[in-house]
């Protein structure tokens, strides 16, 4: 679990936070600690400085990272044996500290206009000074892993190994991406005021905590789908959790703490549930089985992080029932005690994950192993039958998340909306809850297995996923239920999720995504880009690449089927003739593309499909043959219900510009003046009436 490491993140402000931000006290840039509050800050900072570090040396013990090498094998030496865990250490708090004042900034705090207020000013600052110092640290890393890796002291490596580690290999390059990212996070944290560039920053270091994540510790387990998608929603859930809490501690002395925790404190019951869930998940795959949980040093960590979880648990019920009710009345004590412990064993939880990354697990890497497997994380399916197909699940987590999450978010907001008397259409709901269920089955179910190993199967997954889907989702007008469900803050100055929203719908982004042919263009690059050139293989090879593929599968026909038929607000509606006409286009491109695919003689992606092509289907060539006439196939029915939609929005459009122009004639008649249809009336008898004029 991620949890923010104590690191020097001192940084005096000065400048716009100098500004007193609570009456009675010194304002927050005069002579604060890390954590605010002078030598307080600097207490809680050490307390739990020394806790990371304490159970970091005593769990890499435990766990059997800090065995002697096996005589005759290369040993890195003591120096990167003990700094390789220390720097990583202190890069995932440096990490979670970044997210943590970037999105406070942002989010939580309110905001002078278009501004971030001064606690805002000084957070920024401060994820500035720490996303400099995980830069180096990722980099450091780097440095330390390939002498790990390559079983060599600091003094022997060469720069063309670090290199070369940093450019071919997936791991070296994580590192370098978040190293990347984190100096962009700095940069943007330092010379930037407004909250949208702390919006920004914030999501930047989100994505800066995922490349390790994905392409390390979990990657080469098996059943990777879960481990790699879990560790990658655990680690993201716990720097949100705990580094919202030191961003709190940072502005404890500001008035607008109350609001701040209370929105925190919504956030962060998330955040437990997510960390719990998906910590669960990652060490099942990790274990094997349930008696590893006492019967292996591994799974002892484990039990310990289980249990720094159920206290952490049990610290923020007591800051729900004590804490925030205790802000409310003016006691920011009782709550300043509290965030501060539960940052020491946060931070004491940190060194338990670090530990665990560097444990070996109880699962071990077979001598033997099927390189199908290892390639697709799961044995080889066998024929497909209809058991196959809706039975042995392949559950992806980030796309079940999203259908549960989505899920939920409608329903509370339809219940919403009903208990405020106010009536929402059940099509609707069924056409949105229908999208998310496809897309669960689509992507989890045992036919996603036969989409790795069959081009027929992805196909079959591409369409549905592209056409299906959106439509279905796009019929669910989920903007705009958002937009009549959520509330507005209540507080001045916050931006809630409705506000940030509508920024989102008029950002430029925004209208740059959902004009006609810029998603026209997205969709039709996802049938050709894809399939004739190199990309789909290297994308198959990938599990970050095939879930960013199955996801722009989605978020392309979610565009171009929103810009064709939604009914949510955004981009200004375009007559509907155009409409059809791009529809017709969308249409032409997907048809072409089916012919051509059918006319391909050779095997597309073959360093992929050739390898992992099962004994008992027909040869590559011919299953692509059939995926071709299922691409060329499946949009005819999507394609003519949309037209349906079309035609009948068009129809209702016309009637409703007729009944505006029968209201307007009517009022004409009744105050005696003339409306537009009596003034083209007039104006086109006058033309039959001119000389030469037939």
């Amino acid at each position: 679990m991620a949890a923010p490491a104590a690191t020097g993140v001192a940084a005096s402000a000065t400048g716009p936070a100098a500004t007193a931000d609570a009456p009675g006290t010194s304002g927050p840039g005069t002579g604060a600690g890390p954590l605010g509050g002078g030598p307080r800050g600097w207490l809680v900072l050490l307390v739990a400085a020394g806790s990371a570090v304490a159970v970091l040396l005593l769990a890499l013990r435990t766990g059997g990272a800090l065995a002697a090498a096996i005589p005759g094998l290369p040993d890195p030496g003591p120096v990167t044996t003990w700094a390789l865990p220390a720097v990583r250490l202190l890069a995932d708090g440096l990490g979670t500290l970044t997210v943590g004042f970037a999105v406070t900034a942002a989010f939580l705090l309110p905001g002078d206009g278009t501004s971030v207020s001064a606690h805002g000013w000084l957070l920024l600052r401060r994820a500035g000074l720490a996303a400099a110092g995980w830069a180096v640290a990722s980099l450091t890393l780097l440095v330390l892993t390939v002498s790990d890796l390559l079983g060599a002291p600091l003094d022997r490596l060469g720069a063309v190994s670090v290199v070369s580690f940093g450019v071919d290999i997936t791991q070296g390059r994580s590192l370098l991406v978040q190293a990347g990212l984190a100096a962009v996070v700095a940069v943007a944290a330092r010379v930037g005021v407004s909250r949208r560039t702390a919006a920004v920053a914030a999501g930047l270091a989100l994505v800066g905590l995922l490349p390790p994540a994905l392409t390390g510790h979990a990657a080469g387990a098996g059943n990777h789908q879960i481990a790699v998608s879990s560790l990658a929603l655990h680690v993201l859930a716990a720097a949100l959790w705990a580094g919202g809490l030191a961003a709190l501690l940072t502005v404890r002395r500001s008035r607008h703490l109350p609001g701040a925790a209370g929105r925190y404190s919504r956030l962060a019951l998330a955040c437990f549930v997510a960390v719990t869930v998906s910590g669960l998940a990652n060490a099942a795959v990790r274990l094997g089985a349930v008696d590893q949980l006492w019967q292996s040093r591994y799974g002892w960590l484990v039990l310990g992080k289980l249990a720094a979880l159920v206290l952490l648990g049990l610290l923020g019920a007591a800051h729900r029932t004590r804490a925030l009710p205790g802000l409310a009345a003016g006691r920011r004590n009782a709550f300043a005690c509290l965030a501060a412990g539960e940052l020491v064993v946060f931070a004491a939880t940190i060194g338990l994950a670090v530990a665990l990354s560097r444990s070996p697990a109880p699962v071990p890497e077979p001598v033997d192993a099927d390189p199908v497997t290892e390639v697709l994380g799961f044995p080889m399916p066998a024929a497909p039958t209809a058991a196959h197909l809706l039975g042995q699940p392949l559950p992806e987590l980030f796309l079940l998340t999203v259908t549960v999450v989505g899920i939920g978010g409608y329903l509370a907001g339809v219940r919403r909306l009903r208990r405020g008397g106010h009536h929402w259409p059940v099509a609707r709901t069924a056409s949105w809850l229908g999208g998310l269920l496809v897309l669960a089955a689509a992507t989890g179910l045992g036919f996603a297995r036969y989409a790795y190993v069959l081009f027929s199967a992805h196909m079959a997954q591409h369409m549905v996923l592209s056409m299906l889907v959106p439509i279905l989702l796009v019929g669910g007008a989920p903007v705009t239920l958002a937009l009549r469900a959520l509330r507005r803050p209540t507080e001045p100055g916050v931006r809630g999720a409705r506000e940030w929203l509508l920024r989102a719908l008029h950002s430029r982004p925004a209208r740059l995504l959902t004009h006609p042919l810029v998603a026209l263009g997205s969709y039709t690059t996802g049938l050709f880009g894809l399939y004739f050139s190199d990309l789909l293989g290297t994308l198959m090879r990938s599990h970050l690449g095939h879930l960013a593929m199955l996801g722009h599968f989605v978020a392309s026909g979610y565009l171009l089927f929103w810009v064709l038929i939604g009914t949510d607000p955004g981009r200004p509606r375009l007559p509907h003739p155009v409409l059809v006409l791009i529809h017709l286009a969308s249409m032409m491109a997907h048809g072409f593309f089916g012919l051509a695919l059918m006319q391909t003689t050779t095997v597309i992606a073959p360093d992929w499909y050739l390898g992992v092509h099962p004994d008992w289907a027909a040869s590559p060539l011919e299953d692509q043959r059939l995926g071709a006439g299922i691409a060329w196939a499946f949009g005819e029915i999507p394609a003519a219900v949309v037209m349906i939609l079309l035609v009948r929005q068009w129809i209702r459009a016309d009637r409703r510009e007729q009944r505006r122009l029968d209201r307007a004639a009517d009022r004409a008649e009744a105050t005696g003046a003339e409306d537009d249809l009596a003034r083209y009336n007039a104006f086109l008898a006058a033309a039959a009436r001119e000389p030469g004029r037939n």
